[in-house]
């Protein structure tokens, strides 16, 4: 299969992003799959207007996904961990229930992509993409290589079209 853009975009623009890693234990020390996300928007010649490490509560995702809402600064959050099922995990959650446009083709894509990967292990993943306040958010797992496929297979492609259609 080639990878080729439909309609490749035409013009030139800068996006910008804020990272947001959800873990109990990472710091911006040793997060390594949010230095991965700073990385890969900076080498395609994006923004990063916001970066942050959070717990892995509900409260907080929603608190920060407010905040960064109302910021002119900020076009798109991306988070990375909580996806799972596990008790603490509820990124998922606190997002899923703000977005109040879905892209449902950004997490069925990915967990197709990641099965190619990790095989019936991708079942347990919660990526999940959408719009809040003409905002782009995208949730996705927390690992690196998790981090590494929804960047380079979908968001980067995508972010300045996606961006554009929200009126940028």
């Amino acid at each position: 299969m080639s990878e080729q853009i439909p309609h490749p975009d035409t013009f030139a623009l800068s996006v910008n992003a804020a990272a947001i890693t959800v873990s109990d234990t990472r710091s911006p020390e040793t997060d390594k799959s949010g230095q991965l996300i700073k990385q890969l928007l900076k080498d395609v010649g994006h923004h990063l207007s916001f970066y942050s490490v959070i717990k892995d509560e509900a409260e907080q995702i929603r608190e920060i996904i407010e905040d960064l809402s109302q910021r002119s600064d900020v076009d798109v959050l991306i988070f990375n961990g909580g996806t799972g099922i596990a008790p603490r995990d509820t990124t998922y959650d606190a997002i899923e229930g703000l977005l109040e446009k879905t892209l449902p083709g950004f997490g069925e894509l990915f967990r197709w992509l990641s099965y190619q990967e990790i095989s019936s292990r991708a079942i347990a993943s919660r990526a999940v993409a959408g719009v809040y306040r003409g905002k782009l958010i995208f949730s996705i797992p927390g690992s690196s290589n998790a981090v590494r496929l929804a960047m380079e297979k979908f968001i980067l492609p995508e972010l300045v079209h996606l961006v554009k259609q929200l009126g940028k």
